[in-house]
């Protein structure tokens, strides 16, 4: 079974920063996008930023300039740094992966949510 576990979320002021972490646990043979997700109370969830294995990045225009997505390979982990942040930032994030648990006929390409963290933005 795969896992991912959010970590890095807390309360803070505007224009402070705050690094997430979602560390990837389980049988990974390969990871091929990893991405994260917020959504605010009262909205739907969307995405913030993603990194597909090649290394291209996407951000929501809402962030661009403030929050950067990156990953350690070896730890199967992907980062969000999030700079400058404003009271609209104030959502749950979510980390979202598509993971290959597998190769060849055992191959098994998995959609895996982390369960969420509480990001508050607020003076």
């Amino acid at each position: 079974q795969v896992q991912l576990v959010e970590s890095g979320g807390s309360l803070v002021q505007p224009g402070g920063s705050l690094r997430l972490s979602c560390a990837a646990s389980g049988i990974i043979f390969s990871i091929n996008h990893m991405g994260w997700y917020r959504q605010a109370p009262g909205k739907q969830r969307e995405l913030v930023a993603d990194l597909t294995s090649g290394g291209v990045t996407n951000y929501a225009d809402s962030v661009k300039g403030r929050f950067t997505i990156s990953r350690d390979s070896a730890k199967n982990t992907v980062y969000l740094q999030m700079n400058n942040l404003k009271p609209e930032d104030t959502a749950v994030y979510y980390c979202n992966e598509g993971i290959v648990t597998d190769s060849g006929t055992r191959r098994r390409d998995l959609e895996v949510w982390g369960q969420g963290i509480l990001v508050n933005v607020s003076a």
